[in-house]
């Protein structure tokens, strides 16, 4: 039996402008660091392992579920000059954190149709363009492993990752080629080279390609440390692992995402300096509402960022959910390691609250919008919420602080 996702999407409301939400590639330095398209990888460079003359810090941010209902694809479509569609205007309101840092990494939750052929739920097929306007706001790649990867079988996977690549936006989590399978979305920042790798937990029952076992990258604790380990012999230094998991509609991470957390930041490789971690940071998709970020093994884990671009959303009961509007940004920032072989250190940890306005299907930085002196009940209470439950296991003691 395929297993739904429990969200609907209403039609589409007024268009307001006003803050928005997402990230940009604004300043030229950005642009000229953006790496070559997934599909067509180059080899590491040499290393800078060692903390080099050469290396120097860099931040990374990491958003939550692209999640375009029928609702979000009107909106796009109304907000487009011609007769096209633009998400930009929804991620606006974002785009200076997003394209703030020196690395962006967002998730792709849907694959995408193509001749005017888009859909929202249950079986999401999004318009090729949200590449572009992920690009635009500063997204240097994102992973597509989701339990939604398989919607339009095969030919939604090509669409996708050929999309994504015009964009000049990296990808990992389903494949074209079993090559493509195996090659991490590289990408550089700080002397540092950086590999992203990306896993869901399921496809909704929805079978794999006939001969494409690799087209998406199974969760699978074996598999995970393998894909790492092999990320770390092609000359990463550092490892962040996407994984689309854990169960709808709950605040709290399960026993599953604990237990697999805890193994994967457990995991170790020698080095010349001691033992290594194999994975450096861990970020979470897929419950619909935020999540906590807590530091296990010395490793930062968000167990879930929530969505981040959504139309009305509906939980298991059949009622509506603001939670399910409500999301965070995680911002790291990493430092050169001491000593070759050691790791790159995570140095500042902070969460940017974000919330998607249904009334204006526009993207807020809620920190921002506060701070700037709006009054507005609502931003107060998804601010609350959204921070209790990133702060919900102990975060802040380990110094995890709300940024802007």
């Amino acid at each position: 039996m395929r297993v739904r996702r429990r969200c609907t999407a209403a039609v589409a409301v007024v268009v307001l402008l006003g803050p928005v939400a997402a990230c940009a590639a604004p300043d030229g330095a950005r642009e000229a660091g953006r790496r070559a398209p997934s599909g067509t990888p180059t080899a590491p460079a040499a290393a800078a392992d060692g903390g080099g003359a050469a290396a120097r810090g860099f931040t990374l941010v990491a958003s939550g579920d692209v999640l375009p209902h029928d609702s979000i694809i009107q909106q796009a479509h109304a907000d487009a000059i011609d007769d096209g569609y633009d998400f930009r205007p929804m991620l606006a309101g974002v785009r200076p954190v997003v394209s703030g840092a020196d690395l962006a990494i967002c998730h792709m939750e849907t694959v995408y149709g193509a001749d005017g052929d888009y859909s929202g739920y249950p079986a999401f097929t999004s318009p090729p363009h949200i590449a572009k306007s992920l690009a635009a706001t500063g997204y240097d790649a994102c992973s597509t492993a989701s339990n939604h990867s398989l919607d339009d079988g095969a030919d939604g996977i090509r669409r996708t990752l050929d999309a994504l690549d015009a964009a000049g936006v990296r990808h990992n989590g389903s494949a074209r080629t079993a090559k493509e399978a195996t090659t991490p979305a590289w990408l550089t920042a700080g002397g540092a080279r950086v590999a992203q790798l990306a896993y869901t937990y399921d496809t909704n029952g929805n079978p794999l390609p006939e001969g494409q076992p690799w087209a998406v990258s199974a969760l699978d604790e074996t598999a995970i440390l393998a894909g790492a380990r092999a990320a770390r012999r092609a000359g990463a230094d550092v490892v962040v692992v996407s994984l689309h998991w854990g169960t709808e509609w709950q605040t709290d991470p399960d026993e599953r995402q604990i237990t697999l957390a805890r193994a994967l930041t457990a995991a170790t490789s020698p080095t010349p300096a001691g033992p290594r971690p194999d994975i450096d940071l861990i970020i979470g998709t897929h419950a619909h509402v935020p999540q906590a970020y807590e530091k296990v093994n010395g490793t930062w884990v968000v167990y879930g960022m929530g969505d981040q671009i959504a139309g009305p959303m509906f939980n298991h009961t059949g009622a509506f959910d603001p939670r399910g509007n409500q999301s965070s940004i995680g911002r790291f920032t990493f430092a050169p390691p001491t000593a070759p072989g050691r790791r790159w250190q995570v140095t500042k940890a902070e969460y940017i609250p974000q919330w998607m306005d249904l009334d204006t299907n526009r993207v807020i930085n809620l920190a921002d919008a506060l701070a700037a002196g709006a009054e507005r009940e609502d931003y107060e209470t998804a601010l609350e919420e959204i921070s209790a439950a990133v702060l919900g296991r102990g975060a802040g003691e380990d110094g995890l602080r709300m940024g802007r």
